[in-house]
């Protein structure tokens, strides 16, 4: 028990500091600010689709509502072999700077990295200077492009990483979903800001065509199902070191819906962990490794606390629980509030136990690397 208190001690310690240095990184990642008034870039959007004829026509009223230059932008659909009415709907766009690509005339050969392809291909036929992509089950306001390309235009960079949220209906799995998410979107401008690993999300990204040709697009990561955002992200960091910008504007957050069910939910993390072995930064790897090891050891208090039902072991599993939640909201709050859910954070205490469920199942099955996304089961 001495032993298990030391080092529980002493993780617990550990995290707190990571933690508090992320709240940190955040507040110091300051408000982008254009000064620009009339933007010069030329834009393309490209948006791979599978079977999202719920979603993409919002997706694309969205972008037509921009306040951009119509003739600055024009929008690249991939459909990835959809079975209901994805293309009949983007086909109704034509007239808007937006066409629609079929993966399946493209493909020659058996891949399991259909984003990716579409991704390429899109990309192979668009003309713009700045590539931005994002997903079909999407949707911006009307200044995500204006703040994009201002930070482009003003800092140079060959990617710029800019923020998600996700929808919320109220509903357990998703107000789960929108805390998890929400935390992870303020790590990632953290990391940015301090240097403790680049992470990204596809549905809001951007970086230049002369930087991705530069690289080779997504040559040598193509063979993976996942990761066409932090890979192709891992390879223009070492092409050009310190050059990826982190947006930080609510006018620049793209909203999404979060998974519907807890089987997708898992299915969806799976995919996300699944990336962990590829990763190619020290910092980030070590940090990632840290957290799950210590919600590892939670978990591990909490299965003794049970089985011995002593007071001395539940004593240790709720002061760790206690404390890792404290941390955590003073963490979360100045982040909540530039998502506009400090609401959210008064179910934070209760889902707790929850999450760390999550993170250590989700871990696991993510080094396994088997899951179900879109339909199809991939490996």
């Amino acid at each position: 028990m001495i032993v298990f208190t030391v080092i529980s001690t002493l993780f617990t310690l550990l995290y707190a500091v990571l933690i508090m240095v992320y709240k940190k990184g955040w507040k110091a990642q300051p408000i982008f600010t254009t000064k620009q008034n009339k933007p010069s870039t030329k834009i393309s959007i490209i948006i791979p689709a599978r079977n999202e004829e719920h979603n993409i026509g919002v997706c694309l009223d969205a972008i037509i509502k921009q306040d951009y230059p119509k003739e600055l932008y024009e929008v690249i659909v991939i459909d990835d072999h959809s079975t209901d009415n994805t293309v009949e709907i983007v086909n109704r766009y034509k007239s808007a700077n937006v066409r629609c690509i079929r993966l399946s005339n493209h493909l020659s050969d058996n891949t399991i990295a259909y984003k990716k392809k579409a991704l390429s291909i899109g990309i192979a036929a668009s003309i713009g200077e700045l590539i931005v992509t994002t997903d079909a089950d999407c949707f911006a306001g009307p200044y995500w492009l204006k703040n994009i390309a201002a930070i482009y235009e003003e800092e140079k960079p060959v990617m710029i990483v800019a923020p998600v949220d996700f929808t919320n209906n109220g509903s357990l799995v998703q107000l789960f979903q929108s805390l998890d998410f929400m935390s992870m979107q303020g790590i990632t401008a953290a990391s940015h800001k301090l240097k403790l690993g680049n992470m990204s999300n596809g549905a809001n990204l951007a970086f230049s065509r002369e930087a991705y040709n530069a690289v080779d697009g997504y040559k040598g990561i193509d063979h993976l199902a996942s990761g066409d955002d932090y890979l192709l992200m891992m390879k223009m960091q070492h092409a050009y070191p310190d050059r990826i910008s982190y947006l930080k504007n609510t006018d620049a957050i793209v909203k999404t819906a979060p998974q519907p069910d807890w089987n997708s939910f898992i299915q969806q993390r799976i995919r996300w962990a699944s990336k962990s072995g590829k990763y190619d930064d020290k910092k980030l790897t070590s940090i990632l490794a840290f957290v799950y090891l210590y919600n590892v050891l939670i978990f591990i208090s909490a299965f003794v606390s049970f089985v011995h039902l002593n007071t001395i072991y539940s004593y240790s599993f709720f002061s760790l629980l206690f404390i890792k939640t404290v941390v955590e909201l003073i963490y979360l709050a100045p982040v909540a509030k530039f998502f506009n859910k400090r609401w959210e954070l008064l179910y934070f205490p209760l889902l707790q136990p929850l999450h760390i469920l999550y993170i250590v199942s989700a871990g696991l099955l993510g080094f396994i690397g088997v899951y179900k996304w879109k339909g199809r089961k991939v490996k």
